[in-house]
């Protein structure tokens, strides 16, 4: 019996014809991501398909685990269509728990582990999380403490699931000792697969609703751009629930060939170019701060002759920084651009090296829709900038049980407007240029200014405060907070080393504090009151 679609309440639905379309002309495919999987592992039993610290599975190994941990997961009663917050740092049991909910059809709520009470407490809220999955501490954040009075606090939050520090521990192994369930379709394609996190300008991180279709159709036509085979040995450097460490290509696109993942804690020298050099790793995905890093590190006497593509996005990487990395690396540049909500674009394999280190991409098929316009809507001639708006296969319709933000982000016919500028070419090249919405894109991290503006405003000594992005070619932006004191005295108290231990306090993560702060006595305006953002970058 055909297992119908599950409707969510809070999903901006696909229209009827276009999911028709997308299924008739083949963008969308009749399988689930836990199908990806255990087909490649029929074809691959004996092949490794992950690697993380001393632990190695071969894609028999690692579909035996998801199966024992779905059982001990819907043991606890966990059904199809509920959510789970997955809060977990770089490691292989990040994987398996996804996988596992995924057999089941639920739905995981995938966090970065850098984010902090407040926000996680925001996605369980949110989402009426079920359960929660983390780690026991981590950076110094005692996280086993948050989970159990989270789950004191919030009465839908049934179960807390306290992993070790660096992944496994008691709770796992209880879980894997339930027995083993039998591989089955135990939710239909366009299910909602997962709901990703979102930066965004209201302050309020947005969730992400994508299906198996949507994450399935950006993987394979990932994998087909980038050239990824069975051969590939692909290093995960980025946090593991980013969607570039997902599906662009990630460890889905990997895993749907029969790849082998090989996953770090992070991406600095120290840590990732050690395990190039004893897993032989040809392939890694960066974002441009991480490879700068590359670029400029001492630990380059490491063997990095194994690689032969760096892959780069996340944020605009600098034309000069492109143009370092082949003669320096002697390896392929293929940059990338893309957001969570769904559009991914990237330079195929056989591009010319001056497009390579100026363009970010182009869409690999015809059915991803671009418009690149102007301020009153009009198509822009090529190599004009202007506002990028997309929809297609892989882009979402709006964002989880978030009206008032979908409104302003989605148009009527369904064209996400990415609050990116950029250009594209006769060829359909697009060049990132800039950005129209206020959001801080801190080296891929995105940051709301009103949120971290809110919490300064809860010190006793600022009257008020604007946050904008200034340009750092490292980063692609720095977060740059103008204040103003409460009075003159308030002034010295209103330091970096002060601010940071009180924003900390506030549950911000580590990520979006502040790199610099003024104090100022008064904020430009404009005609209309508002305090002028435009005027405070141009300071810079």
């Amino acid at each position: 019996m055909a297992i119908q679609p599950l409707t969510l309440d809070g999903v901006v639905p696909y229209p009827p014809d276009t999911v028709a379309e997308y299924l008739a002309k083949g963008y969308w495919h009749d399988q689930t991501l836990p199908e990806l999987l255990f087909a490649t592992a029929r074809r691959y039993p004996d092949k490794l398909a992950v690697i993380d610290r001393d632990t190695q599975l071969t894609y028999a190994q690692l579909t035996d685990e998801i199966l024992r941990l779905a059982a001990g997961l819907k043991e606890r009663g966990l059904r199809r269509g509920e959510r789970v917050v997955v809060h977990l740092p770089n490691t292989y049991e990040y994987i398996v728990f996804v996988f596992a909910l995924w057999e089941l059809g639920v739905v995981p709520v995938v966090a970065p582990i850098a984010h902090r009470r407040a926000e996680i407490e925001h996605f369980i809220d949110i989402a009426s999380a079920r359960a929660y999955i983390t780690v026991a501490s981590d950076a110094g954040t005692d996280l086993a403490a948050m989970a159990a009075d989270l789950k004191d606090r919030w009465p839908h939050l049934e179960h807390t699931l306290v992993l070790d520090p660096a992944g496994g521990g008691a709770e796992y192994d209880a879980l894997l000792s339930k027995g083993s369930l039998v591989h089955a379709r135990r939710c239909n394609p366009q299910d909602v697969a997962l709901l990703q996190i979102s930066g965004g300008t209201t302050g309020i991180p947005k969730l992400m609703p994508h299906t198996h279709h949507t994450y399935g159709y950006a993987l394979r036509r990932s994998v087909a751009e980038r050239g990824i085979t069975e051969r590939t040995v692909h290093l995960l450097v980025m946090p593991i629930c980013h969607s570039m460490s997902t599906r662009s290509p990630g460890f889905l696109g990997a895993f749907s060939v029969g790849a082998t993942v090989v996953i770090a804690p992070n991406g600095s020298p120290d840590a990732a170019f050690p395990l190039i050099e004893r897993h032989r790793a040809n392939r890694v995905t960066l974002v441009p701060p991480i490879l700068l890093a590359w670029l400029n590190s001492s630990l380059r006497t490491y063997d990095l002759s194994s690689l032969e593509v760096i892959m780069c996005g996340g944020a605009k990487l600098s034309e000069e920084v492109a143009r370092r990395v082949e003669p320096e690396f002697g390896v392929q540049l293929s940059q990338s651009f893309g957001m969570g909500e769904g559009l991914v674009v990237s330079n195929p394999a056989d591009v010319d090296r001056a497009t390579s280190v100026r363009y970010q991409g182009r869409p690999a098929s015809e059915a991803d829709e671009i418009q690149v316009i102007d301020d009153e809507g009009e198509d822009v001639p090529p190599g004009e900038p202007g506002h990028l708006l997309t929809r297609g296969p892989s882009v979402i319709r709006g964002y989880y049980r978030n009206p008032e933000q979908n409104a302003l982000a989605f148009t009527a016919d369904g064209f996400y407007r990415t609050g990116d500028i950029v250009e594209r070419d006769e060829r359909g090249f697009i060049r990132v240029v800039g950005r129209s919405k206020d959001q801080i894109n801190r080296g891929g991290d995105k940051i709301a200014p009103e949120e971290l503006e809110n919490a300064f405003l809860a010190h006793d000594g600022i009257h008020n405060a604007s946050v904008i992005g200034v340009d750092d070619e490292a980063l692609g932006e720095r977060i740059k907070a103008y204040l103003i004191p409460r009075s003159p005295e308030h002034a010295t108290e209103l330091t970096l080393a002060k601010l940071r231990p009180f924003l900390r306090e506030r549950g911000l993560a580590t990520f979006k504090l502040p790199d610099f702060v003024e104090v100022v006595d008064e904020f430009p305006y404009t005609a209309v009151g508002k305090v002028s953002k435009r005027l405070q970058r141009e300071q810079n």
